[in-house]
């Protein structure tokens, strides 16, 4: 059985944030922390085996929450080689799963990671988020995948196995990824509106 606690947790916070000009996106403050910390913050009480953040030039300090930071110097070369360069952390703490989070989507939620553990069967298992239309990340794949994820390159990231998973639905809010200071504005707008009275 694939449970939180025999799962390694990836973060991925290593991408280029090129829309954003010369500022880092992840330190953009959304509510009360860095975009880059929501899902920490949210994740924190999930008993994973292990928490690991692939990041390049971020000045967050994810080691300081408990985080093994891997360092990823060729962030151009895509998400591919991020996910590669986890699974040996993931490997080593003899993990049977791993479950793949941005670390730019800001409203992911812990229930929503353990409806994704309750979809799981066993380490063949592939299990992605959706909104109703496509999947998307996070994404929680059973160790019989961890060689195609170690050899995936690329933007496409593990797209092409997460297609051939189940795929959980919930709210398309939580599902959020912020690539532009468009997206964030947006976001912040509607946090703004539903304060108001």
């Amino acid at each position: 059985m694939i449970a939180p606690e025999n799962t390694a947790l990836v973060l991925l916070a290593a991408g280029r944030s090129q829309r954003f000009g010369d500022v880092d996106k992840l330190e953009q403050p959304y509510l009360a922390e860095p975009i880059g910390m929501h899902v920490v913050t949210a994740l924190e009480a999930v008993p994973f085996a292990a928490r690991i953040a692939v990041v390049s030039g971020t000045r967050l300090d994810y080691a300081a929450r408990g985080y093994r930071v891997v360092h990823n110097p060729h962030a151009e070369d895509g998400q591919g080689r991020s996910l590669a360069l986890c699974l040996s952390p993931v490997r080593e703490v003899g993990a049977k799963a791993v479950l793949i989070a941005l670390a730019d989507m800001p409203r992911v939620t812990a229930t929503h990671i353990y409806r994704l553990f309750d979809a799981a069967e066993g380490e063949d298992t592939i299990v992605a988020s959706s909104n109703g239309e496509h999947p998307t990340p996070p994404a929680l794949f059973g160790a019989a995948h961890f060689d195609a994820l170690e050899a995936l390159t690329g933007d496409e990231g593990g797209r092409r196995l997460v297609m051939q998973g189940k795929h959980v639905v919930t709210n398309p809010a939580e599902l959020i990824d912020i690539d532009t200071p468009e997206q964030l504005e947006t976001l912040r707008a509607k946090i703004i509106q539903q304060v108001r009275p």
